[in-house]
């Protein structure tokens, strides 16, 4: 009866290690491109849960406070899509690079996530282009 025992729980362990999510993401990486000071700052990662368990993301944090990511509330299930919305603060006149971790049940627990791009204020613009003549043409 011992045997049988083991047995069933080696085989049910054997199981439950075979049975996971497995969460792939489109792309790991957003890049905003040339933005404008207060343009939209909403981004969205989209994944697939691969696995054959349904998939649940813990936590979703950010590199700094300039960035906000927002997890799915319910579970992924199998083969079904999921999105993790980020939004930047545009009113940040800067380059853009920031990461985004994400904790999950996945077979790969922790995935980075990389947003990139630059902010610019269109109302200050490099003197040299303003200027119709140069002060040699007068």
């Amino acid at each position: 009866m011992k045997q049988l025992i083991t047995i069933l729980f080696i085989g049910l362990i054997s199981f439950s290690i075979n049975a996971q999510a497995k969460i792939e993401f489109k792309s790991e990486t957003i890049d905003y491109g040339t933005i404008d000071k207060g343009s939209d700052g909403v981004r969205v990662f989209e994944f697939t849960n691969t696995g054959n368990e349904p998939l649940i993301i813990s936590k979703v944090s950010s590199s700094c406070g300039c960035t906000i990511p927002k997890k799915p509330k319910d579970p992924i299930l199998p083969g079904k899509t999921g999105e993790i919305e980020v939004k930047y603060d545009t009113n940040r006149v800067n380059p853009i690079r920031k990461t985004i971790t994400v904790i999950s049940n996945a077979e790969t627990p922790t995935v980075a996530l990389k947003i990139k791009g630059l902010v610019v204020d269109p109302s200050k613009v490099n003197v040299m282009e303003k200027t119709d003549k140069s002060v040699m043409d007068q």
